[in-house]
């Protein structure tokens, strides 16, 4: 089971230039709900991507699902359901990540509502990068101007 996602079905060799990007990458440090965490399982996706959060996704359907229910636009990247460390049960919820914005909107037009396993998926744009901490202290930056917060 995948704790990155599914990006469809492999190719043998990764190229030298797919091996430097994933050692490249720094940790990326989360902060919601007044915690802050790293996250290891950010570094394999792609920074510039654009990513739709996918709710109300039954127990049945796994990351392949989710992929092949989305494989008709050209720019999907890769597909996630997320899962219960403990049980291996799925949340309900899930990511699909798009290289083109066209064909992230379009998707999200035309897949919304419609049943992926046993239900009606809903969908909206994930707000990801919101929990990043260094965009989150840039948006407050850019909120407060340059004086800190008096206390």
């Amino acid at each position: 089971m995948s704790t990155s996602g599914y990006t469809g079905p492999k190719s043998e060799t990764d190229t030298a230039e797919d091996q430097q990007k994933k050692k490249k990458k720094k940790p990326v440090v989360r902060a919601a709900a007044g915690e802050t965490w790293e996250d290891p399982t950010l570094q394999e996706w792609d920074d510039n991507d654009f990513r739709l959060f996918a709710g109300d996704l039954g127990n049945e359907v796994t990351d392949e699902i989710l992929f092949k229910a989305f494989s008709k636009y050209p720019s999907l990247q890769r597909t996630r359901v997320v899962r219960d460390k403990r049980s291996a049960k799925s949340k309900g919820y899930g990511f699909i990540s798009f290289k083109d914005p066209n064909d992230f909107v379009k998707a999200w037009r035309e897949m919304n509502g419609k049943y992926v396993g046993n239900r009606p998926i809903k969908l909206r744009k994930s707000a990801w990068k919101d929990r990043n901490l260094d965009v989150k202290t840039k948006k407050e930056r850019e909120r407060f101007g340059p004086y800190p917060k008096v206390k």
